[in-house]
């Protein structure tokens, strides 16, 4: 299994026999430790400080799985572009209703009654967000824990940002109660390692890492997980006529319907401005985001129009979260651009 999952793009490196922690190597990561930049494994090829080291080198990863055939198997999330959800299922007392979904107040009328686990608070949001559960999603990698919790398995937009760790306990930054997210800064336990609690199996459906579904990345991005980078502006589209594919070349007419696809998408992240919350608008901007880099891709409009008019409408509906916005319509435009868009035009 390590060297599948490296075959296709994920780093790897060696989990201690029998648990789920990292491998370590040298004396000093065995006693009182040291930074990974600093430990001499790496140069001599030899693992240790877990996700650092990890590599998809099959030569490397052969070496030490024959020096060690027990190694559980753990993946790299941020080299990766995995971003997985970590469903928990521990018992512990249900807190304070506020913090069952980070931002998103619940009413006292709600009955709360058999909630008890990161299971129900996803498919809470889910709910609240009129999506499918992520937990049933079978067109993704789904992997059940030992301890009955779930990972399941995305892939983070190629060249969007990425997104950071968290823990579902966490008063800062947290998805959900009981649900963690591993990505950039974290590593996660393949399938097929056994540890002293049990067997990380995949679950019936897909065996590799579905696409992230634009309303968890809209949610990831409320909830403060984007990892701040610096924005890279998509290449500007020509403004000049397109050539269809019949090769006749196209006039004003595919831009009025970019346009026209485009406005109505804005108009629905603009009319948030109505109420504070409860409108779904990271969904609507990530969309509407999304959509214009399809038709920037397909040469309708300008990355830099697109852009504007994007900032403008979410700045008219949140004018509290200038950077969140960003991030937001960043990150659309960048995955919509692997999916060009040619609307049909009106006569």
């Amino acid at each position: 299994m390590a060297t599948w999952m490296a075959s296709r793009g994920y780093p790897v490196h060696p989990l201690a026999p029998g648990t789920k922690t990292p491998a370590p190597n040298c004396p000093d990561c065995r006693g009182i430790g040291h930074p990974p930049q600093e430990c001499p494994c790496h140069a001599q090829g030899r693992w240790c400080h877990g996700f650092h080291a990890a590599t998809t080198d099959l030569r490397t990863l052969r070496q030490w799985w024959r020096a060690e055939p027990d190694f559980g198997i753990g993946v790299s999330c941020g080299p990766a572009r995995l971003v997985v959800i970590d469903v928990d299922a521990h018992a512990a007392a249900l807190p304070d209703r506020q913090r069952l979904l980070p931002g998103i107040p619940i009413d006292d009328r709600v009955d709360l009654t058999g909630l008890q686990s990161g299971f129900d608070t996803l498919a809470l949001l889910a709910a609240y967000r009129s999506r499918p559960h992520p937990c049933e999603d079978t067109s993704t990698l789904r992997v059940r824990t030992p301890s009955g919790g779930m990972h399941i398995w995305y892939r983070a937009p190629q060249d969007g940002p990425g997104f950071r760790c968290s823990s579902g306990s966490s008063s800062k930054v947290a998805l959900a109660w009981q649900v963690d997210v591993r990505a950039v800064g974290g590593y996660i336990v393949a399938p097929t390692t056994r540890t002293a609690a049990g067997v990380y199996e995949a679950l019936p459906g897909a065996r590799l890492p579905a696409a992230l579904p634009l309303w968890l990345a809209a949610e990831l991005s409320r909830t403060g997980h984007s990892v701040p980078t610096a924005p890279v502006r998509p290449a500007e589209a020509p403004v000049g006529p397109v050539e269809a594919s019949g090769g006749r070349p196209q006039g004003p007419r595919p831009r009025q319907a970019g346009e026209r696809v485009l406005g109505s998408l804005l108009d629905d992240v603009r009319a948030c401005a109505a109420r504070p919350e409860g409108t779904a608008f990271s969904e609507k901007l990530n969309r509407a985001a999304f959509t214009a880099g399809g038709l920037v891709a397909a040469g309708h409009l300008t990355a830099g129009e697109c852009r504007h008019l994007l900032l403008e409408a979410a700045e008219h509906a949140r004018p509290h979260q200038p950077r969140r916005n960003v991030l937001i319509v960043e990150a659309g435009l960048r995955a919509g651009s692997d999916r060009p868009i040619h609307p049909k035009e009106r006569p």
